[in-house]
């Protein structure tokens, strides 16, 4: 179904109001009635297409001082959650794709990621730290239930014993606890759960294919009776969109099993600014002015700031306020009692390199 609010499109199931072109676009789509159907009868609403692709390599690094990681991983390009906040989204104008619905439904499956990954890390010089997933797009996105992307990645890393760290917003993760809890016991894995709200409606409306809340909760609980150390993040936290449910759903996530809470303050980099301005304008016209007023008091005046050290927390009374309640909320719910141990690096295994000629031993 798709449905009009002003110059808008609101299509179900998708969290895109539209799909603007990226900053490195060279051609611009315009649609235009070719007289094939009825004077008003509206389009049918956009399929999700996969590309499958053979990636020259998968495993990217970092040396940002804010992320607790400098190596990961990602099976995917594009995310079907369809995340109206979702600071990748920018990401795919390198594709000449719009971060708007392109980036929801035309996906990129890297078909051959096991198999780079294996070959990166057999390599003479590698030097083992745990490897991230899901930092970017969902590894656990539905398309993952027919490519096994994730999955794979997750064997040939038991296989070798090295450490990773799993985040999603998808209940799909109880799929692989069969491998996850060995894997936990020897300190290789540790997981965590992405929950922005307990609003059945709001989450529907901001991450409209993410498996509902309840069923995060539910896996949160599950992943924690098998022994897998598992975390909560309230990320992104939306002033005057679901900032109030902060507590709510740490105490939630604590019920469940979590031994460890996180969250990080919206971000708006690149086009994902007027994206996120156009999805308000539809959803919330009423408090779209004063949400922005609260992101740029938080950002120093500007919708975004990309600095370290304050691009995750922000900056101001309203971000100070929310680091306030999060650390109070923290304490409270026992969070702080929790210590969960390094993953262990000690324990990694070179994969043999594949060779054309197999080998004896």
């Amino acid at each position: 179904m798709i449905a009009d609010k002003g110059d808008r499109k609101v299509t179900k199931g998708r969290g895109a109001p539209g799909n603007a072109p990226g900053r490195y676009a060279r051609t611009v789509h315009e649609a235009q009635d070719d007289g094939w159907f009825d004077e008003g009868e509206p389009a049918g609403p956009p399929r999700t297409q996969v590309t499958e692709e053979q990636a020259r390599s998968v495993l990217s690094r970092n040396t940002s001082p804010d992320l607790p990681f400098d190596r990961s991983v990602n099976a995917y390009r594009g995310c079907e959650h369809g995340c109206s906040y979702c600071f990748a989204r920018p990401s795919h104008s390198y594709l000449e794709l719009s971060p708007g619905l392109d980036f929801e439904t035309r996906l990129f499956a890297k078909t051959n990621a096991a198999e780079r990954l294996r070959a990166e890390l057999a390599r003479p010089g590698y030097r083992c730290a745990p490897i991230a997933m899901g930092t970017n797009t969902d590894p656990y996105q539905p398309i993952e239930r027919r490519y096994r992307i994730t999955r794979q990645l997750i064997e040939l890393l038991a296989e070798c014993r090295h450490p990773f760290t799993l985040l999603t917003k998808n209940a799909l993760i109880e799929r692989d606890l069969d491998l996850l809890a060995p894997l936990a016991r020897e300190g290789l894995v540790s997981a965590a759960l992405s929950v922005t709200t307990l609003d059945n409606r709001l989450a529907a409306r901001m991450e409209p294919r993410a498996s509902a809340p309840h069923r995060r909760l539910q896996a949160i609980r599950r992943l924690a009776e098998a022994g897998v150390p598992t975390g909560v993040m309230f990320a992104p936290v939306i002033p005057a969109v679901n900032d109030h449910e902060l507590e709510h759903v740490l105490e939630a996530a604590r019920e469940a099993g979590a031994t460890r809470a996180g969250y990080v303050l919206l971000r708006l980099p690149h086009e994902l600014k007027q994206h996120f301005r156009d999805w308000l304008d539809v959803h919330h016209p009423e408090r779209a002015e004063h949400v922005m007023s609260l992101v740029r008091q938080s950002r120093g005046g500007r919708d975004y700031d990309a600095s370290f050290g304050q691009r995750q927390r922000g900056t101001g009374a309203w971000a100070e306020l929310v680091r306030a309640r999060f650390d109070l909320a923290w304490r409270r719910l026992g969070y702080a009692e929790w210590r969960s141990r390094p993953l262990d690096i000690g324990a990694f295994v070179p994969p043999r390199a594949p060779t054309p000629q197999g080998q004896l031993f």
